[in-house]
């Protein structure tokens, strides 16, 4: 298996043998093998290992493991414990994206701070197929069925032309210990479910499955690439870049496309527009001129010739849009949204972190904004104004829950303090015909 990761490394000219690598290391088999193999093959590298704290003993266990691991090849080590859980709940993700995003920013700033010219990872073939079938459930592009890159930025993976299987071969003749992570047993992760369950049942219909998927991304990833040179076509004839930082879009260039809602989503996406607001954009074109759409970064402004994109001022920076044909967002709090027709069944939500709005009553896009001195509003059940900062008095709030406390604003009134309070102007009566229904997750 030496000789075969030499050869993909030329092959794909991922580094040279003068540079230097800092490998990730949990202690589990695959990168153990990697860096048994990067030794046999005389590459100067030195170990990085994060303790995320999720599996209480045994996290600590796998850091010791892995510092008398490093000790043994001499080689430096570097490790870095992590409250994943606070990281995760802070940002409003999930446990597997917290780690994610935890261990390449600190593999980042290590390599930085260490000079090392690449940050080396062991995924393998099998986690390209389990990164596939993961973004398809999620729902994605045809960048998302093209599996993770060889070379991503300062990220190496040279062990993408090996197996699971493979690996497992290459640790029993060398007699090589590892950590066995016992969360890769439990099928409440969805990495795990993929694998667990979904491919050996692909594997049943098709017993040579995973080479055929290893072909089919090969594939997708040349269809990618000539999709996106069409796309870059499309953005010298369309976008126009201005002086003040402005982009236009030419209207008369986009109803030329087909499939215009595909090269609209891609011509939006640098800014951050998901698809929803794309669909609405596409049925806006031949409409009102001025009509506004918005992304957490970005305004589009539909003007008579062109789209116009800029950038939110440094004083809405920290405002975030809500249009009513958003579906949820995960910035800067995660809320699911939906909307639905008052009937007799209707059973109000008693839970504050629910609000249910008279939707009639609102002018989108709302603003999700922190509160501000002065701010006030009509809590539920009172016929009186109350300041927040009153309010926040009566319901004994202290100065990090004030601080983190985030205001929904239907233009310059309060229509919900997230999860506390909805505004009693915007309640359901017995007049209300729609509701929207904002869900804090």
């Amino acid at each position: 298996m030496v000789e075969r990761l030499i050869k993909y490394i030329e092959s794909n000219q991922l580094f040279s043998p003068n540079d230097t690598l800092l490998v990730g290391v949990s202690g589990g088999i695959d990168s153990v093998v990697l860096i048994d193999l990067l030794n046999r093959a005389g590459m100067a590298f030195a170990v990085a290992h994060c303790n995320f704290q999720l599996r209480g003993a045994e996290s600590d266990q796998d850091e010791r493991f892995v510092r008398e691991l490093s000790e043994s090849y001499g080689k430096l080590c570097f490790c870095k414990t992590f409250d994943t859980k606070e990281y995760a709940s802070e940002n409003g993700i999930s446990i597997e994206m917290a780690a994610r995003d935890l261990r390449y920013d600190w593999f980042e700033e290590v390599r930085q701070t260490h000079h090392f010219d690449w940050i080396v990872v062991a995924h393998h073939r099998d986690d390209q197929i389990e990164t596939f079938f993961l973004n398809l459930a999620r729902g994605t592009g045809i960048s998302g069925l093209t599996g993770m890159k060889v070379v991503n930025g300062k990220v190496v993976r040279p062990l993408l032309f090996g197996s699971r299987k493979e690996i497992e071969n290459h640790a029993l003749a060398h007699k090589l210990q590892f950590r066995e992570d016992s969360s890769n047993f439990l099928t409440d992760f969805q990495r795990n479910k993929i694998r667990k369950m979904v491919l050996p049942l692909m594997e049943e219909l098709n017993p040579s499955f995973r080479e055929s998927m290893d072909e089919t991304i090969g594939h997708l990833r040349e269809t990618s690439a000539i999709y996106f040179q069409a796309i870059e076509r499309v953005k010298e004839l369309a976008v126009r870049r201005k002086t003040n930082g402005e982009t236009e879009i030419l209207l008369a260039e986009l109803r030329l496309l087909n499939p215009l809602s595909t090269y609209l989503f891609e011509l939006f996406r640098p800014f951050h527009f998901n698809g929803e607001v794309v669909e609405e954009i596409v049925k806006a074109l031949d409409g009102q001129t001025g009509k506004q759409f918005f992304s957490p970064s970005h305004r589009a402004v539909l003007d008579r010739e062109v789209i116009i994109i800029s950038k939110l001022s440094q004083e809405t920076s920290g405002r975030y849009y809500i249009d009513e044909t958003f579906s949820g967002i995960d910035i800067p709090v995660k809320l699911s949204i939906s909307t639905q027709k008052r009937t007799a069944s209707f059973k109000l939500y008693t839970s504050p972190r629910i609000a249910s709005l008279d939707m009639d009553l609102l002018q989108f896009p709302l603003i999700l904004r922190k509160w501000q001195k002065g701010d006030y509003f009509q809590p539920l059940g009172m016929q009186g104004m109350k300041k927040l900062s009153d309010f926040f008095v009566d319901v004994k709030f202290s100065l990090p829950q004030k601080e983190e406390c985030w205001i929904l604003a239907n233009g310059e009134e309060i229509v919900w303090i997230v999860g506390v309070r909805v505004d009693n102007r915007y309640k359901i009566t017995p007049e209300t015909k729609n509701i929207l229904v904002l869900k804090l997750d």
